[in-house]
């Protein structure tokens, strides 16, 4: 199981810093390095009993860990193409009995949905970023461009993508009081150093095959702010640890 892992997150590594380092875009034909940076909110959730295992390094509650995150940028850049007020989200699934991070390149699926509103480049930006985070799948990768909103009602937050599905969550209270919140759990990466854990109050989803129909799964949000350089340092830091680790 350790060999596994570690031969996992040698693979993240390694695709990470490839996209980071690449200007992060095959659709795009960009070979030449481009620089972005990101702020506003992402929104997560999962198939997985809350809170998710494949950020502590357990195995999905469900043998499949489903689900994935949106992000609602408040303020943006990626070179010299502004993302202020647009989305991304991005939807994948692992293998029978691997966790995330041990599936990054070996996904079942993984989908990324553009906000409509944007212009070509910005679309491009849009994916480049997403494909940065999300990793890439060498199964099943699909873009689509579609209406990505969200609401905040009465402590539920609900995110639609499009006609393909929805998600809606509402955060734990801590017992001490105030939001449940997770700092560094041991998958970290620079977007989910620390979030607000919750549950789902529904979790649909019916693209790749899929048809969810959940509630009470794992939910995740919070603030964010994420640069390109953020995700060369995380992959270039976690390919020196797998690096000692084999040592």
């Amino acid at each position: 199981m350790k060999i596994d892992r570690l031969r996992g997150m040698v693979l993240l590594a390694a695709m990470l810093l490839v996209v980071a380092t690449n200007g992060s875009h095959v659709a795009a034909g960009q070979q030449d390095k481009v620089a972005w940076k990101i702020a506003g909110e992402f929104e997560e959730a999962c198939t997985c009993a809350a809170a998710c295992p494949c950020w502590f390094g357990s195995k999905p509650t469900r043998m499949k860990c489903g689900g994935g995150e949106a992000l609602f940028i408040e303020k943006g850049n990626y070179g010299k193409v502004a993302l202020d007020g647009l989305a991304v989200a991005g939807i994948g699934q692992s293998p029978a009995g691997q966790s995330m991070m041990e599936s990054f390149g070996n996904w079942e699926f993984l989908h990324i949905y553009v906000d409509e509103r944007a212009t070509p480049d910005q679309r491009r930006a849009l994916e480049a970023i997403m494909r940065t985070i999300a990793g890439p799948a060498s199964k099943n990768m699909e873009v689509r461009h579609v209406p990505l909103t969200r609401t905040v009602q009465d402590g539920t937050r609900t995110v639609h993508l499009g006609n393909h599905g929805s998600f809606s969550g509402k955060l734990d209270e801590g017992g001490l009081g105030g939001q449940t919140t997770i700092t560094n759990p041991p998958g970290a990466d620079p977007l989910r150093k620390e979030y607000h854990q919750g549950h789902t109050t529904s979790l649909k989803y019916t693209d790749a095959g899929q048809n969810w129909n959940l509630s009470g799964t794992n939910f995740m949000h919070h603030k964010f702010e994420v640069t390109s350089e953020d995700y060369e340092k995380f992959a270039a830091g976690l390919a020196q640890k797998m690096q000692q680790m084999r040592q």
